[in-house]
């Protein structure tokens, strides 16, 4: 049998921020309504009750006030090179997905010049100049598309391994006075691959992608509080739940069913499904729509795993650090065994997915 290259993870890590944020810490906020301009009028106990019962998020963690997104990336890419006894130097590419770049604490701006795969290589004293620097600014499923130009850039003989990392800090962009900022968390995590030669599939296998800019690209964007006091001259992160809700329930499960048909396999062969840490109760719906696709009701039990409870929605993040976590036996009793199958996917702004089938 012919031998063809394949992409394989060889060393994870991740960074969870230390600062933790419980959904109490809300209470004394003052949440205003999107279309009148004033305070709701319901208690901040029944609002933050109702977030929880949506999204099943107890605590998110926030960076520290001196950290910013390309520090958070550094500690994870440093433990995931030794996760993956490998030397800085020996990268080929460093793709960095993120969002909004370094934000400094107390300041809503962007900051991506330089690029942040620079920035990582200058805090971490990367000397090699052949190893690429590469943006990826692809909303919440930035790793995942990470991943895949990652594939494309060790398939093609062009590099043999590299970094990707998935790294935000979306606390400092949300809105305090819009109830979903709740929903935003902050954190990091990184991922060594390296081409291997193999006569049997292993590593990266199929991947599926869409991306819906019209009619969604309004889902999420930058605009003013909801606080009309608020300094109106800052831009926030404002998101469209609802129209995001049923975009991801619609058309997530076909573009995960499509992956896994392109893989010649079928969802009795995925062990687990790694999906982002969005809101819990939108990746159940997923998950049962997906099995629905195959005409089947029960749904494997620890087949997706969840830290959302805990770390919140840390956007291009989310996958990564569960992965990390969950590797190193972090996660319950959850655990991946060799030759099994998992999914890796992500939904988020542009509207676009990605779907990505790994075989471990």
């Amino acid at each position: 049998m012919e031998k063809k290259i394949y992409t394989k993870i060889i060393g994870t890590g991740c960074c969870v921020p230390t600062k933790k944020v419980v959904n109490d810490d809300f209470l004394n906020n003052v949440f205003y309504d999107p279309a009148t301009g004033k305070p709701l009028e319901k208690d901040n106990r029944e609002i933050i009750d109702k977030f929880y019962a949506i999204t099943n998020i107890k605590e998110r963690r926030w960076a520290e006030n001196d950290q910013v997104t390309s520090d958070l990336a550094v500690i994870a890419v440093e433990e995931a090179l030794a996760d993956a006894k490998m030397d800085k130097e020996d990268l080929g590419f460093v793709i960095f997905c993120h969002n909004f770049g370094d934000v400094v604490y107390g300041n809503t701006r962007m900051n991506v010049i330089p690029s942040m795969s620079s920035m990582l290589k200058f805090k971490m004293k990367i000397k090699n100049p052949f190893s690429v620097a590469h943006d990826v600014i692809c909303g919440c499923p930035g790793w995942t598309q990470g991943m895949i130009v990652a594939d494309a850039y060790i398939r093609s003989g062009m590099y043999k391994r590299g970094v990707v990392i998935g790294a935000d800090i979306t606390s400092r962009v949300s809105d305090p006075h819009d109830r979903d900022s709740m929903i935003y968390a902050d954190g990091a995590g990184a991922t060594i691959v390296e081409a291997v030669e193999s006569e049997e599939p292993v590593g990266i296998i199929s991947h599926s992608s869409r991306s819906d800019g019209y009619p969604y690209a309004d889902c999420l964007n930058f605009g003013k509080s909801f606080n009309p006091d608020y300094d109106q001259k800052e831009l926030l992160l404002k998101m469209k739940g609802h129209k995001l809700y049923v975009y991801a329930l619609r058309n997530v499960p076909t573009t995960v069913k499509d992956s896994i048909e392109k893989a010649g396999l079928q969802i009795e062969d995925i062990q687990k499904i790694f999906i982002h840490q969005a809101n819990e109760k939108m990746d159940k719906a997923i998950l049962t729509r997906l099995f629905g696709l195959y005409g089947k009701k029960e749904i494997p039990e620890g087949i997706m795993p969840m830290v959302i409870s805990k770390l919140g929605n840390s956007s291009a993040a989310t996958i990564p650090m569960l992965m990390d976590l969950l590797l190193k036996g972090k996660v319950g009793d959850h655990s991946v065994q060799k030759g099994s199958y998992s999914v890796f996917c992500s939904v988020g702004a542009g509207m676009g997915i990605n779907s990505i089938i790994y075989k471990w």
